[in-house]
């Protein structure tokens, strides 16, 4: 099949997936890095947490519930060129906290922050039934009701809560805007499929943001693009997380089913600025 044509086809079998919320193969052209410059970077080369570059999100010490469990940063740690958030059941809980499922999410608000580019993560998402793994970009004017997303717009480049369902090798991606009440405005999930483990090897997760779009990547490849809310024209910063599925500290589920614990683990994070 002749490469044009290949490529129409495969961007009729996107857009059918797409209409019918089937999940589908990032299918896409490659991502040109020769139009970007490295402007921040985590390669997770110390021995621990930098915190210079991240604190946590919304939880600046202690322990704070989130969803079905707690978010602590004892819960993050570096070695061998790694980040690893683990999520745990902890009987005793982490400096006053209850018993529960315990992980993490931290943010670099205040290190950096930036209004377009290209950002992107390679990681291994953590195993478990109802754990979330997320890398998202955020800002204070998501909350704000009015300009549609462009005060900010909450920019979820992965979620991955999928493990233990039928096609566990999932994540998707989403948008969401005019904060989290009755004013609140979401995409809809775009579903996508990864080949091999992504339980067990590592896999690239970027998007690119120009002042008209948002446009997805998985392993360079491109998965969809977008201008839903009208494209934030704000600051916003990264956020890596992991959450427990369940609401008041209360899990959903058997969260890791008799394991001892689940770990994300994170390669590096990465900011680009157009050139």
């Amino acid at each position: 099949m002749p490469i044009k044509a290949g490529a129409f086809f495969m961007s009729l079998i996107a857009c059918f997936c797409a209409v019918f919320d089937i999940p589908y193969y990032a299918v896409g052209k490659s991502i040109d890095m020769d139009r970007f410059e490295l402007v921040w970077s985590d390669e997770f080369d110390g021995s621990a947490l930098d915190e210079s570059k991240w604190s946590g999100h919304f939880v600046p010490e202690g322990t704070r519930q989130r969803r079905g469990g707690y978010w602590n940063k004892k819960m993050a740690s570096v070695s061998d060129g790694c980040l690893t958030i683990s999520t745990e059941y902890l009987a005793e809980g982490l400096d006053s906290g209850p018993a529960g499922y315990y992980s993490y999410g931290m943010d670099t608000r205040g290190s950096f922050e930036a209004s377009s580019g290209y950002f992107e993560c390679r990681c291994i998402l953590p195993k478990g039934k109802d754990i979330w793994a997320a890398f998202w970009i955020y800002c204070d004017g998501v909350c704000d009701v009015g300009d549609a997303g462009v005060n900010g717009s909450e920019l979820d480049i992965f979620e991955s809560p999928y493990f233990d369902r039928s096609r566990e090798n999932m994540v998707s991606s989403n948008i969401h805007y005019d904060g989290y009440g009755d004013a609140h405005k979401s995409m809809g999930s775009k579903k996508f499929l990864i080949r091999g483990d992504p339980y067990s090897e590592f896999n690239t997760f970027g998007m690119e943001w120009d002042e008209d779009s948002y446009t997805f990547y998985i392993n360079g490849r491109k998965s969809f693009s977008t201008d839903f809310g009208g494209v934030s024209k704000v600051p916003e910063f990264l956020i890596l997380s992991v959450e427990t599925g369940g609401d008041d500290g209360i899990p959903e589920s058997d969260v890791l089913a008799g394991a001892d614990k689940s770990e994300f683990i994170v390669d590096y994070v990465r900011a680009y600025r157009f050139k």
